[in-house]
């Protein structure tokens, strides 16, 4: 071994001794690997092994404390070089050497420097990596620049950076083009691959002997795209700055180049064939930075041949104003120039539209329906532009029709931008007349996509056809208008807004006659907006859209000033129609009013209508604020003054009376004061007094009662006489009551019965009373017996009292209870509160909800029964343990509801909430059925809320919660809400509750079977409901612990109940089929809580667990498998680190994906000091021997490859290796033939590297005797 002098000889088992060759002190053979699994035989990263290359005798990389691994005896020092003999022997590298600045050294290019310097030379001394960089470095130098400055001064970091302005950078870019117009382009070439996020290079040698196609295809092998990101898509300011710089510069480019380098036909051929070639990659990032760049490149040069143009007709007219001169004045020289510079510049125009022609068919007619929408998105926008700038050449049928298909793309951004691209064209009279084709073709689809399913697109979509409508007028026809027309009513308020310029464009345009003018019956002249309002209000009637008056208003109030004349408005309400006028039918001046009405909450507001505006409250600005406040006073100066002779012409209508009384409360108030219009006021309020005695409609008097307490607001100074008005109407309204009342009961005393006019004054009277009870206190109308009297009747059964006047009695009481309730607090806190009062009330509370009680549990009436649930809800909210916490001297009035009113109120919700509409009334309208479903959706609520604060205890909601499938689309999001809610108050309550829901759908379920059937619709609706609750519980398993492992318990408990009575001991649990539906609740148990629910299980499985496999049995053995999974039986998981790295598989779970993240946790060393569940590469690899291998180190961040060939194993512990917990053990150890070894020697020997990668790649000689 002595006498070995052949680099070969190297996989030696016993270290080198002498060779023939000078060695440095510190050299020891290189190619001993330790190698340990990070790869699989199966999955990702097969074949893959991560290895450990250490120099013997180093220190541990990383591991000051680790004491160096033994040496293999030292090669003998080597004689010293015979040119210096006084020169010291190198120092050894140790690990712990200061790390040298590199590169990225290159395989290529380090052998060459090897090669060039000898071999033998290599090994006289050591040289380092620094060294061999250096040397790289030097020959980039010789060929232009080092590799670190070319990269800084890249054209694609000085873009990308924007250090320096654009227009100075293309400048250098010139001046360097200029120099050498080679190295210029490539230069520019780089830049394209760099943008696309391409690491390749191109070098000088590949730009002189490769064609375009060629070099495209070497960046492509070059190309990194694991992540699929390149500059162009990535987020963030940077990135966002980058791609408008990137449009930036090859228009500047272009532009700067114009006047001479664009016409060499050397640059422009060589971008374009560039460009279009990576724009035909099969590389996303290089097809959409070309498609960009070649796109910006057509618009800038489309910019080059306007300016070109410019120029041409400027020297036409000189030429022409010069040959006309007569032969004396005339210049011959310049004559002679001007032509010449004519002849130059139709060559320029002729080459720059060879130039847009080629571009046009080699890049967008095959980009243009790229599978990429950004990509198709580029291409509609560009020829937008182009299409607008350079009519002359692009605006025909030829490049239209790319626009017009598509039209129909299916991606939302490619139509928005079709449409911004034709918007400009439509919008220009000048060239309406090359749009006609395109219009009478493709105009169909622009109205289709008025109702496009992205609203941008269908707002862009509407100002297109409003674009036209001005120039194309005739083509568009009324069913195209209509479609556009019902936009007004979209819920959309952007695409509403839309609809409404086109309205405003196309019905409501003013009189272009100014002169003719109409005039009332007593002269007065009619205002401008007369004809347009009568339009709006026959628009209205004719859309057959009347509940949405409001959503009309808000389309058109931004955009049509005759939304906010209340002069015209008013006129027309109140005068006379003049001689050449129709009067307004019922109809009309019924939807004016409405309109009116809208128009006024709108801009004394400023709110968009409900189910139009954001989802939250946005913050209006100042401007905005302004117009709101500039609008009230305008609204309230007019209409106080306006509005009583309305109320007095109208006061007959319900429908005009219920709007017009809505107006005050939008007025500003203090005007009445300030304005000096006390008159007017006493007018309304005596007005609606006048409505309220003469209507008996609900929402008449629902509206009355509402203004008139906007009216009685006492920090106004109106207060006193609005309140002195109020008191008034209060009176009349009790005495009106209680003289009906008394009048109908004499009448039935007597034995008389009462006709429909005593009847209907009864009704009447008390609905009144409720109705105002509900803003005002009536209190002092003393009329608390009165209407108990008729609870009392409608509680026994008595029949002679109106069905409707018991329910507006009860609403009445229930009203005064409120009031008096306010009462006692304003009491307390004045400390005037008296136990008098308060036991009044509680009398009062108590004999009413006792009453409620009783018709809820025994009426026949559902009137009644919906009355006295409603009622008794509410004051169980008023008077919960709340009340105590407000006063303790109220404390005395809480009301906490027993078992039976319990009972009674679920058994409402079971009955009249979750059923179905067909069940019900099959024959009702789908108007009436969502009433009817808005109404039990409010019963639900109330319900829900009695739960949420607590009034009812959480277990009551599992009657609640068993619906919550069936039920989902009706209720599911008040169920939901309800169910985060009792989570909120209590998890584990909240749980047991879930657990008990579904244990009575099972009890449901198995009253009518004795044998479940797990296929049956019911089952699996059970399982379904199930996996919703397991779901509400979200991922974080630690904090719903105790409830999750609760739920389990409670399941367990039902499921092993023995029957009763016993019967067959060694039969399962009548309920063990609910283990079942527990399973789906086991994925949410922790580990240990998992060993917790199944020593539980088995405890509470009376003579342990079965023995029998029965199908009896099955959802025990299900359940016990779920409780299984992922516990000690299951596969071990290797213990992760907090950092990313390759994975090392380890014994048991080879399917491991070596891109998990690892969170560090502390393993033990065995005491051979091997890390454990490490295999052998053999083991994974049995015929690793003879395998070609590629290493990869990582070296400052960059990778360095090599090749090479296992010989064979080499002494076993040689080579010392970091474990996982940084102790530093021995592994197996193999000896590798590199193709390029003094190379890998050198880098070992000096550099401060990181443990990288080795793949087995093949068989470099398989042996003749092996099987493959």
């Amino acid at each position: 071994d002595d006498d070995d002098d052949d680099d070969d000889d190297d996989d030696d088992d016993e270290p080198r001794g002498a060779q023939k060759e000078t060695l440095p002190q510190n050299y020891e053979p290189i190619p001993r690997l330790t190698i340990s699994i990070r790869g699989q035989k199966k999955g990702r990263g097969r074949g893959k092994i991560a290895a450990s290359i250490k120099k013997i005798g180093d220190m541990v990389v990383g591991v000051a404390a680790a004491a160096p691994a033994p040496p293999p005896p030292p090669p003998p020092a080597p004689p010293p070089p015979a040119a210096a003999p006084s020169q010291d022997p190198p120092a050894a590298v140790s690990a712990t050497e200061v790390k040298r600045g590199r590169g990225r050294p290159s395989k290529r290019a380090a052998a060459a420097a090897i090669a060039s310097s000898g071999t033998a030379a290599l090994l006289a001394e050591p040289i380092s990596t620094s060294s061999i960089i250096s040397s790289i470095n030097a020959s980039n130098a010789a060929s232009g620049r080092s590799a670190l400055s070319e990269e800084e001064s890249s054209l694609y970091n000085v873009v990308k950076g924007g250090r320096a302005a654009l227009a100075q950078t293309v400048d250098d870019w010139i001046d360097h083009y200029k120099d050498n117009r080679d190295a210029a382009l490539l230069r520019l070439m780089q830049f394209f691959i760099d943008s696309a996020g391409c690491k390749g290079r191109i070098t000088s040698s590949m730009q002189d002997t490769m064609e375009h196609a060629e070099i495209i295809r070497r960046m492509t092998e070059e190309f990194e795209e694991e992540s699929g990101e390149y500059p162009l898509i990535q987020t963030g300011q940077q990135w966002k700055k980058f791609r408008n710089n990137f449009c930036e510069f090859v228009q500047v480019l272009v532009k700067q180049c114009q006047y001479s380098i664009i016409y060499d036909q050397y640059l422009m051929d060589n971008v374009i064939s560039l460009l279009t070639g990576l724009s035909d990659s099969q590389v996303r990032a290089f097809r959409h930075t070309a498609t960009l760049a070649a796109m910006k490149l057509m618009t800038a040069l489309v910019d080059v041949a306007l300016t070109v143009s410019v120029n041409h007709d400027n020297t036409q007219r000189q030429y022409e104003s010069e040959r006309q001169k007569s032969r004396e004045k005339r210049a011959t020289d310049r004559l002679e120039n001007l032509m010449t510079k004519r002849q130059e510049l139709e060559e320029n125009m002729d080459e720059i539209k060879n130039m847009l022609t080629y571009m046009f068919k080699s890049v967008f007619v095959h980009r243009y329906r790229d599978t990429l929408p950004e990509i198709r998105s580029i291409c509609m926008a560009e020829i937008g532009l182009w299409m607008k700038k350079f009519h002359q050449n692009f605006l025909d049928d030829t490049y239209l029709k790319y626009i017009g298909w598509t039209l129909h793309d299916k991606v939302g951004d490619v139509r928005l931008k079709c449409l911004q691209a034709l918007q400009p064209l439509y919008a220009s009279e000048e060239l309406k007349g090359k749009l006609e084709l395109f219009t009478s073709k493709f105009k169909d689809r622009v109205v289709a996509m008025t109702l496009d399913k992205d609203y941008e697109v269908a707002v862009q979509a509407v100002r297109l056809v409003i674009s036209i409508l001005k120039y194309h007028r005739d083509i568009l026809t009324d069913k195209d208008c209509e479609h556009v027309y019902e936009l007004v009513y979209s819920s959309h308020r952007a695409v509403a807004q839309a609809a409404g310029e086109f309205l405003n464009e196309r019905l409501f345009i003013p009189d272009e006659d100014p002169g003719f003018v109409t005039m009332t019956k007593r002269l007065k002249k009619r205002k401008p907006n007369t004809p347009l309002i009568r339009d709006l209000v026959q628009f209205f009637i004719e859309s057959e859209l009347h509940v949405h008056g409001a959503y009309l208003v808000d389309s058109l109030i931004d955009s049509n000033p005759m939304m906010k004349d209340w002069e015209c408005m008013t006129d027309l309400l109140l005068e006379e129609p003049g001689v050449e006028e129709e009067p307004l039918d019922d109809r009309q001046e019924t939807s004016l009013i409405e309109l009116m009405v809208c128009c006024i909450k709108q801009a004394a507001t400023g709110d968009p209508p409900v189910g139009r505006g954001p989802n939250r409250k946005m913050n209006i600005s100042a401007k905005e604020q302004k117009q709101v406040v500039d609008d009230r006073i305008s609204l309230t100066d007019h209409f106080m003054k306006f509005l009583p002779a309305m109320l007095n012409k109208f006061l007959s209508d319900r429908d005009k009376v219920t709007n017009l009384l809505l107006i005050p409360q939008y007025f500003d108030l203090e005007m009445y004061t300030t304005s000096r219009q006390e008159k007017n006021l006493d007018q309304l309020l005596k007005l609606i007094q006048d409505v309220s005695e003469k209507h008996s409609d609900y929402e008449v008097l629902e509206t009355a009662a509402k203004t008139l307490e906007v009216l009685c607001n006492e920090d106004y100074a109106i207060y006193s006489r609005c309140d002195i008005a109020r008191s008034s109407l209060l009176d009349m309204l009790a005495i009106t009551y209680k003289e009906a009342n008394s009048e109908y009961f004499y009448l039935i005393e007597g034995q008389e019965t009462p006709d429909e006019d005593e009847i209907f004054a009864l009704i009447s009277s008390v609905k009144k009373v409720s109705i105002f009870y509900a803003c005002h206190n009536m209190g002092v109308c003393n009329i608390w017996e009165w209407l108990y009297t008729n609870i009392t009747r409608a509680v026994t059964g008595d029949k002679a009292l109106p069905e409707e006047a018991a329910k507006y009695c009860i609403s009445a009481y229930f009203f005064a209870i409120m009031w008096e309730l306010q009462n006692l607090e304003d009491l307390v806190e004045k400390k005037a509160l008296t136990d008098e009062a308060v036991e009044t009330l509680k009398t009062r509370l108590h004999s009413f909800i006792d009453s409620a009680k009783q018709l809820l549990a025994e009426s026949d009436s559902k009137v009644l029964r919906e009355e006295s649930y409603i009622v008794q809800c509410d004051l169980l909210i008023l008077f919960s343990r709340q009340l105590a916490n407000t006063s303790s001297s109220l404390a005395a009035l809480v009301y906490e509801p027993d078992r039976t009113m319990q009972h009674l109120l679920n058994n409402f919700i079971q009955t009249d909430v979750f059923i179905d509409d067909d069940a019900v009334e099959p024959q009702q309208n789908e108007h009436a059925k969502i009433e009817e479903l808005h109404k039990r959706r409010n019963y639900l609520a109330t319900f829900c809320k009695l739960i949420v604060y607590n009034v009812l205890p959480t277990k009551v909601a599992a009657d609640v919660f068993k619906h919550y499938v069936r039920y989902y689309d009706d209720y599911g999001d008040i169920i939901k809400s309800t169910l985060g809610k009792t989570r909120e108050i209590n998890k584990v309550n909240c749980a047991r509750t879930m657990a008990l829901a579904l244990t009575i759908i099972y009890r449901e379920l198995s009253k009518d079977n004795a044998k479940i059937n797990k296929q049956a619709t019911d089952f699996i609706s059970l399982k379904e409901l199930a996996k919703r609750f397991a779901l509400s519980f979200g991922l974080d398993a630690v904090k719903n612990r105790e409830a999750i492992t609760a739920l389990h318990r409670e399941g367990i408990l039902f499921a092993v109940h023995p029957p009763d009575p016993p019967t067959d001991p060694a039969a399962p649990p009548p309920n063990l089929p609910f283990l079942e539906i527990l399973t789906e609740f086991t994925n949410k148990l922790l580990k240990q809580d998992k060993k917790v629910v199944l020593t539980y299980l088995e405890r509470r499985i009376s003579g342990g667990m079965p023995s029998s496999r029965s199908e009896d049995w099955q959802p025990l053995l299900v359940y016990r498998t779920s409780l299984l999974h992922g516990d000690g039986e299951q596969p071990h998981h290797q213990p992760r680190r907090a950092y990313h790295r390759k994975k090392r598989a380890d014994d048991d779970d080879d399917d491991a994906d070596d891109d998990e993240e690892f969170h560090h946790v502390d393993e033990p060393v065995r005491e051979t000091g091997r890390p454990r569940r490490k295999r052998r590469l053999e083991q994974t690899i049995p015929d690793i021997i003879n395998r070609t291998i590629r290493h990869k180190w990582n070296i400052d961040g960059e990778s360095v490859f090599c090749t090479g060939t296992i010989l064979g194993n080499s002494a076993p512990g040689t080579v010392p290796e970091e474990s996982e917990d940084g102790v530093e053990v021995h592994g197996t150890c193999y000896d590798v033939q590199y193709d390029d070894e003094d190379f890998v020697r050198h880098l070992i020997l000096e550099g401060d590297w990181q443990r990288g990668d080795v793949q087995v790649l093949g068989k470099r000689t398989p042996p003749e005797d092996e099987e493959d």
